[in-house]
Order: structure tokens, then sequence, then C-alpha cells
């Protein structure tokens, strides 16, 4: 006889216990927090969850009982519960990068459309910017910026230069 799902849920403990010692340590298993009946008659059995970075999750252990033989376990998984912390829904990156390409277009087109609006504030804040940008170019005049990139440096910091033993080891 098989036994109703409250008998099964109180009968399998142990058992669903054994089943998660096997792929988690002891200490990363909490106590009991209920159990659901499945479609199918099993009884997936949920304990809270100690492992750090997965709060809101339960451990669950599936277990069933045919006819009058033991009961087995089905399955064992870690699930997440309603205050779990979830990953985004992933996103193709094909999609993500149409969207990207997308919005770049528009923001061409809203700067297009900006500057053919002669509106005074944008043209102050432009003649602010050109003048700013006149000062910039006056600093890189008075140094060569080739002279800092060496070997493909991007960072402009050539290593070898700061290795004060590089050239006693060249001798």
């Amino acid at each position: 006889m098989t036994s109703t799902p409250d008998e099964l849920a109180a009968a399998t403990r142990d058992l669903a216990l054994a089943a998660l010692h096997e792929i988690t340590p002891a200490a990363t298993v909490g106590p009991a927090a209920g159990y659901t009946v499945e479609e199918s008659g099993a009884v997936s059995l949920r304990f809270e969850n100690r492992l750090p970075g997965y709060p809101g999750w339960y451990w669950t252990v599936s277990v069933a009982q045919v006819d009058d033989t033991e009961p087995t376990v089905l399955e064992v998984e870690l699930m997440p519960g309603d205050s779990a912390l979830l990953a985004p829904d992933w996103v193709p990156w094909a999609e993500r990068l149409a969207e990207y390409r997308a919005h770049q277009a528009e923001l061409a087109a809203q700067a297009a459309e900006g500057g053919s609006a002669g509106d005074a504030d944008d043209a102050a804040d432009a003649d602010s910017d050109d003048e700013s940008d006149d000062d910039d170019d006056d600093d890189d005049d008075d140094e060569d910026v080739s002279d800092l990139l060496h070997a493909g440096d991007l960072d402009g910091v050539d290593i070898d230069e700061l290795d004060e033993d590089a050239g006693d080891e060249e001798e």
C-alpha cells in the first residue's frame, strides 16, 4: 500500500538528508522547510540553504514510493524560493547589439536635430566648450605625446625605464 504524501514526507526525511549529504556538506543544509506534493505523486522536501551567496534558496529532494516498494530519491537540487536573488533573463548577443546600434542611431539623430535647431543656450554652451578646447590644445603643443608611448605602451609608461636594474643586466 502506498503512503499518503504526509506519511511519505515524514518517513523519507532521513533518506532526503542522506541524499543531500552526498552532494553537499552537512553545514550547508538547514532545518526542514516544508514539502510539496508534485502532480506525479512524488513529494519534494525542502530544507533551508546555508550556502553563502544563495539567500532565499532551498535544498529540494524529490522522493517517491511506487506500490509497496521502499521510497526512493528521484532528484536533489538547489531551488530558488520567493525571495531568492536570481540572475536576469539571458538576452542573446545579437539582440543586445541590435539594441545598442538602434540607441546609437537614435542619439546621432537627436544630435543632428539639436545642431540645426540653433537654440541660443546650445550656442552659448558650444562657445564655452570651444574656449575650454582651445586651452587644452595649448597644453598639447607643449608636450609631444608620442615620446611617452614606447613599443605599444598605451598608458604611456615604459616599464624598462622604471626598472633601475634593467640596464645592469644588459651589460
